[in-house]
């Protein structure tokens, strides 16, 4: 017969709930592709000093993802 008053097995670690972390092992060179290509597609076309807005947008998504940049 089981032991009622027994603890429960130790829950399964989960993933984080909210899109803003980054999983464990993300790095920097890997985050944002939808951002990375557009920018730096921009900046090897046009130059650094015309593609801010690009810049722009990536370096805030790689903000949410928790990069300090």
């Amino acid at each position: 017969m089981g032991n009622a008053n027994a603890p429960a097995a130790p829950a399964a670690p989960s993933t984080p709930s909210t899109p803003e972390e980054p999983p464990k092992k993300l790095k920097p060179c890997c985050a944002c592709p939808e951002t990375r290509g557009p920018r730096d597609e921009c900046i090897v076309l046009k130059g650094e000093e015309n593609c801010k807005d690009l810049i722009e947008a990536h370096k805030e998504c790689m903000r949410k993802l928790g990069f300090k940049i």
